[in-house]
């Protein structure tokens, strides 16, 4: 059922000028990536772009001010993803840094609220008597739910970095680099990126108005909060994005991170000194994230919030086991998803340009990983639904997207011919979200399928696997294991490296039932490999290309490294 992926090498650039320090590996990899001097490689604090390029800061700051002024009741609304939480915890640490005495926090509870600010949450939020809303990581698109805060005499600030609509809610101020006009040079801020701009505003603001009678706040120890966020909400890592992501990484490998961040670790397993991008991605991120998955990310934003260690590994230890849960409903829902695509694509013919998934059993919060999952098998937009509650007859959708196919776009487009069928939605070019009623399903799925179809193209459906060419038998060693991994941050839209060959397969075997342990030759040498679910039940040829990752192997310790197959063909 996976596409067979058209291996690409990159092409070769200019490594421009460098100090000799540099090694000329990295210097070639960066420039593959349109990074030619230093500067650009490893943007440093120094270098971000500024607040006052920011539209709405100053009507944002002027809020916050006030309210912290006149000792008024702020509450911080989350989003229950990572970078809602992140982004949740940045601003009530941040507003108590400036003094504020009154800050609580509030996060909806998927099944329950639903998305965002939303009237129900409102009516809920009644009971605390806010003054001030501050929503992080959505709001731009909660018309209903701030219209009913401001019923209530309450103020609203949005901070969001998600595509705004045709109309905006009416909030008193709104941060949000995507919209129209914005002068930010940067667009791809996450939730949690904003918020910490927002507060970069409120310093200069208060500073010049002598608020600080003493050594005014270091804003800088929320950083491990700002790299995970923007990190886990796969945001492309711009120069912007990995100078506040290179900072956080630094903060986290110093053991200086919050408590709460260095007991997520823990209960990962990763080694904090040698911490990367991928290490949140793939480790810390998901145990954050499964709190607002299948439980209530309010015990992710009290992680994140709390400075007392034991509590924190108590609460890690939690989240831990809430991962694992949804680790298993994940492969549940994976597995139905693959039994229905195999009714999809019969046969040698390929599956529709798009596929919506709706199973009645599925969980709404794993319906994003789902899609995901699905995504990368047949290359194509992918929408997995289940009911907002279970027996509800509301429908929530999660979209995930490939390159070229700007999944937002497509659905305001279908939203603007078929105006019945979707009740909300929202998102970026590769991730959104919606909801729907379950009798507008079938058309909606058809509609989707007719709208990505007109858009998409034969080349935009090819899957392609982009290399970073050969690497010379001396590269095969743990200076250049370090030098790859200590040189990102590496991610969306600043690739981590991989590189392809052909390699003598000189053994194999399978580990953990669907993995493939390789021992690879090349000009006399034997390298480990190890490709993760590449066991398919037949056995390797003798001889293969693939396309590759070098690490270091820290389970073998020394001198060690191994290769992480990502592509594997047999070569004639």
């Amino acid at each position: 059922m996976k596409p067979v992926a058209r291996l690409r090498r990159r092409d070769c650039v200019d490594p421009g000028l460098w100090p000799d320090s540099m090694p000329l590996l990295l210097r070639r990899l960066y420039a593959s990536r349109g990074a030619t001097t230093l500067e650009l490689a490893q943007p440093r604090l120094a270098q971000l772009h500024p607040p006052e390029l920011l539209g709405g800061l100053d009507a944002a700051t002027a809020l916050l001010a006030t309210a912290i002024a006149e000792d008024r009741h702020i509450v911080v609304v989350g989003d229950f993803d990572c970078d809602g939480a992140t982004a949740c915890a940045v601003g009530v640490r941040g507003l108590r840094m400036f003094g504020a005495k009154r800050v609580s926090h509030a996060v909806p509870n998927r099944i329950v609220h639903g998305y965002g600010l939303s009237p129900a949450l409102v009516d809920e939020l009644a009971a605390l008597q806010p003054d001030l809303l501050v929503t992080v990581d959505h709001g731009i698109a909660c018309h209903a739910g701030i219209t009913a805060a401001k019923a209530r005499g309450w103020q609203v600030l949005v901070t969001d970095h998600h595509l705004p609509g045709e109309h905006l809610p009416p909030a008193d101020a709104i941060v949000d680099p995507n919209l129209r006009g914005d002068a930010f040079p940067s667009k791809c801020l996450a939730g949690v990126g904003v918020m910490f701009y927002v507060l970069l505003a409120l310093r200069r603001h208060l500073r010049e108005r002598g608020a600080f009678a003493g050594k005014e706040p270091d804003l800088q120890v929320l950083l491990d909060l700002v790299a995970v966020g923007t990190v886990a909400d796969v945001v492309p890592l711009d120069a912007n994005n990995r100078a506040l992501v290179a900072a956080g990484l630094r903060r986290l490998r110093a053991g200086q991170g919050s408590a709460g961040l260095r007991a997520l670790i823990e209960v990962s397993q990763r080694d904090p000194a040698r911490l990367t991008a991928t290490d949140i991605g793939y480790a810390v991120g998901p145990r954050l994230n499964a709190a607002g998955r299948l439980e209530d990310m309010s015990l992710g934003i009290e992680c994140l919030l709390t400075d007392d260690l034991a509590r924190a590994r108590d609460i890690a230890a939690t989240l831990n086991e809430i991962n694992s849960e949804r680790r298993a409903v994940q492969q549940q829902m994976t597995d139905d998803a693959e039994r229905a695509l195999a009714r999809v694509a019969l046969g040698d013919s390929a599956p529709p340009a798009a596929i919506c998934l709706f199973d009645a059993e599925w969980h709404p919060g794993v319906v994003g990983l789902v899609a995901s999952k699905m995504k990368e098998r047949l290359h194509r937009p992918v929408i997995a639904f289940a009911p907002a509650e279970p027996g509800s007859d509301s429908l929530r959708g999660s979209a995930r997207s490939i390159p070229g196919f700007h999944i937002r776009d497509a659905l305001a487009d279908v939203h603007a011919r078929h105006p019945h069928l979707i009740e909300r939605f929202g998102g970026h070019a590769m991730a959104a979200g919606l909801s729907l009623r379950m009798e507008a399903f079938a058309a909606f799925a058809e509609a989707f399928r007719d709208s990505a179809a007109t858009l998409l193209t034969p080349e935009l459906l090819q899957a392609e696997l982009l290399s970073d060419g050969e690497l010379s038998a001396d590269d095969f060693c743990r200076a250049s294991a370090e030098a790859l991994r200590d040189g990102g941050p590496w991610g969306q839209g600043f690739a981590e490296p991989q590189f392809d060959g052909e390699f003598d397969v000189l053994g194999w075997r399978v580990v953990g039932e669907r993995h493939l342990k390789l021992e690879l030759g090349l000009a006399g040498r034997r390298l480990n490999a190890i490709e993760f679910g590449g066991w398919g039940g037949l056995a390797p040829p003798p001889r293969v290309r693939i396309a590759y990752r070098l690490e270091t192997d820290d389970y073998r310790g020394g001198e060690a490294v191994q290769l992480v197959v990502v592509h594997r063909e047999a070569v004639a």
